[in-house]
């Protein structure tokens, strides 16, 4: 009963939201709470460290934005070709790297992420260092006004919340028990049947056609793609976020995604100093919140309840 209490009083705050936060800080976070929601999808229950999971998010800002501006697409079909195509995109670097694990597995990610990197960098379409400006917010349907913030806004939302709920089935799926088995031993997995490489290289998939659908709703958002969106900061960001909200559960990632956002808006006027106040509160999170802010709560819980 609490559970449907909590998620109607999210909903309710989630629709009157931005009539008292800027929508465009309130649309970011959805972007980044979806990003990181698919790096938890690959770590968090599938083990595999992704240092390039900006790739996915960058080059799928750079597609669904070239689809609404050169394309001429509506906004729903650029959000779903960026998806796919990102999501053919992560099933080919499963293919190359799903048979490594553990730091070469996130070397072969970083080093193919230099590669996209490089290759949107001379691609005559991204325009270089300038990145692809003024994205148009194209009709939902072709018909729906989507190009104020508000209207925006709610869109995003409901693409949000259907893109947690996909993630949310494929956890609590038999698909989501098997990378858990692989996550803890892949070994004794192995032993009964199943091929490890399959299940990584569809989790890769999934994961970067989630990450691109974020990446694509950021070009809209913003209206700008630019190669920072594919940089290692951005990688290094997303890791930051699922390891301060909890790695392996549903709302870490959202609530690190939603705090990192706020906490680098808010300080943003300190200049380098931002740097600094973030990197203390990552090791601050290492040394006493070692499940995350989510992973220790849930964890406190349990004991509550087991010692009641």
């Amino acid at each position: 009963m609490m559970r449907y209490i909590l998620l109607a009083a999210l909903a309710v705050f989630a629709l009157i939201a931005p009539f008292f936060v800027y929508p465009i800080l309130l649309m970011t976070i959805l972007c980044f709470m979806v990003f990181a929601s698919s790096f938890n999808l690959l770590l968090g229950y599938a083990g595999l460290l992704c240092f390039g999971h900006a790739m996915f998010f960058g080059t799928g800002a750079y597609i669904g934005g070239w689809l609404m501006k050169e394309g001429g697409l509506s906004i729903e079909l650029a959000f779903l070709g960026a998806a796919l195509a990102m999501a053919a995109l992560g099933w080919v670097v499963g293919l190359i790297s799903a048979r490594r694990g553990g730091i070469q597995f996130a070397m072969i990610t970083l080093a193919i992420s230099q590669f996209i990197y490089f290759l949107l960098l001379r691609a005559p379409f991204t325009h270089g260092e300038d990145g692809l400006q003024r994205i148009p917010r194209s009709d939902l349907f072709g018909v729906v006004d989507v190009s104020s913030n508000l209207s925006l806004y709610y869109l995003v939302l409901a693409v949000s919340v259907a893109a947690i709920w996909f993630f949310y089935r494929i956890v609590h799926s038999p698909f989501g028990e098997v990378l858990r088995a692989i996550r803890d031993n892949e070994g004794r997995v192995e032993s009964l049947g199943f091929v490890p490489e399959r299940f990584k290289i569809l989790a890769l998939t999934l994961s970067a056609g989630l990450a691109g659908l974020a990446g694509a709703m950021k070009a809209s958002v913003l209206q700008i793609a630019t190669l920072h969106d594919l940089s290692f900061h951005v990688s290094g960001t997303i890791i930051f976020m699922a390891l301060l909200g909890g790695l392996g559960t549903l709302a870490g990632p959202i609530v690190g995604a939603a705090l990192v956002v706020l906490l680098t808006d808010h300080l943003a006027q300190f200049g380098e100093w931002a740097l600094i106040i973030q990197g203390s509160v990552f090791l601050v999170v290492i040394l006493f919140f070692r499940r995350g802010l989510v992973g220790e709560l849930q964890a406190f819980l349990k004991r509550r309840v087991a010692r009641a």
